[in-house]
Order: C-alpha cells, then structure tokens, then sequence
C-alpha cells in the first residue's frame, strides 16, 4: 500500500555501500547509522501494518452501525404506519424509545458520544 511512497527499503539501507576515501567517514559510525535507520523503517512499517488493522476494523464497525441505524428508521416507519390503529399512548411511548435509540447510534457512528 505505501511501498510507492518509500525510498528505500530496509535491506536497501542494509546492502549501501560508501565509498572509502583517505578522509571519509568512520565506518562503525557509518554501520551504527544505519542499524539505526534500519530500526526505524522496520517500526514505520509495524505501524502502518497496525493502523491499517485498526482502520479496517473502525470501517467494519461504521458500516454495521449504520445498517443498524436504516433498521431502526425502517422500524419507526413501521411504528408510525402501526399507530394509526394503536391508541395514541402506546405508540408516542414506543416511538420515543426507538428515537432515542437511534440518537444514541447516531452519536456513536458521527463521533459525537460513546
């Protein structure tokens, strides 16, 4: 997924050469540098790997309280269309729960509440 957005590779790091002049580098620093480096990509990529999991299942989650939310519109559909033969008391009192229900889950998906 984010490979085309990376450089180099920790094996890249790993095989670099340097060229070695009479003044160039010191080489353990050289090395230590890129152990480093390499430990760096090796954690960035761990991430990714766990934010990619997390995100999968925070999309799972949104998706499945929103079917949940169409199936409480659907049932206060039903609930309105039912009233007219109820008596006006039981229906204000059943539609009132499925409200609040579905301002609850309204909250929950929009990130409003929890």
């Amino acid at each position: 997924m984010f490979q085309n957005r990376i450089a180099l590779t920790p094996q890249d790091i790993l095989e670099k050469e340097f060229k070695i002049d009479t003044r160039g580098y010191r080489l353990k620093e050289v090395d230590q540098y890129l152990d480093q480096i390499i430990g760096d990509y090796e954690e960035f990529i761990k991430i990714i790997k766990e934010k990619d999991k997390e995100k999968d299942e925070l999309l799972e989650e949104v998706m499945s309280l929103k079917q949940e939310i169409r199936n409480l519109k659907m049932s206060i559909e039903i609930a309105k269309s039912g009233s007219e033969d109820n008596t006006v008391g039981s229906a204000n009192g059943t539609n009132l729960d499925v409200m609040k229900r579905l301002a609850q889950l309204e909250k929950i998906v929009y990130g409003k509440g929890e």
